[in-house]
C-alpha cells in the first residue's frame, strides 16, 4: 500500500497537470472548456483529502487478488462449474412445460361479468347501461 506522502505527490502532480490542462482549453477553447477542465482538476484533491483515492486503491488490489487467487484455485473452478450447472437447470426448468391449475371454468370471450355468479347487480346495470350506448 502506498503511504500519505506517495499520495500527496500523486495528488500534486494530477492536480498541476490539470492545472496545466485548464489553462490551455482555456485559452484554446475559451470559459465553458476551461471550467470543464477545472472541475475534473478538482475531483483528484477532493478525492484524496475524502481518502477515496486510497479506498479505490484497495479495491483495485483486492480485485487483483481475488483474480489470482481465481486462476488458481481448483475448488474456484468447482463452484464455477456448480454455478454454471445450476443456471442450466433454471433455464431448461424454465422451457418444460408445467402443471395447469384449473380451479374455475374459463370465461368464454365476449361473454358478460353479470353472467357470473356472485357478481354486482349495480355492476351489471352499469355495464348495461354501457352497452347500450356502444361502450363495451
Amino acid at each position: 500500500m502506498l503511504d500519505s506522502v506517495t499520495w500527496g505527490a500523486f495528488t500534486l502532480t494530477f492536480t498541476v497537470l490539470g492545472g496545466v490542462g485548464t489553462w490551455f482549453a482555456y485559452r484554446r477553447r475559451g470559459l465553458r472548456s476551461g471550467l470543464r477542465w477545472a472541475a475534473v482538476t478538482l475531483l483528484v484533491p477532493a478525492a484524496y483529502f475524502t481518502r477515496t483515492l486510497k479506498m479505490l486503491s484497495q479495491i483495485g488490489s483486492a480485485i487483483a487478488d481475488w483474480a489470482a487467487s481465481f486462476v488458481w484455485n481448483p475448488m474456484v473452478w468447482f463452484g464455477l462449474a456448480l454455478t454454471a450447472l445450476s443456471v442450466v437447470l433454471f433455464v431448461v426448468a424454465a422451457r418444460l412445460p408445467g402443471r395447469e391449475r384449473r380451479t374455475k371454468k374459463p370465461v368464454e370471450r365476449g361473454a358478460a361479468p353479470s353472467a357470473l355468479p356472485g357478481s354486482d347487480p349495480e355492476l351489471a346495470e352499469i355495464e348495461a347501461l354501457l352497452k347500450r350506448h356502444g361502450i363495451s
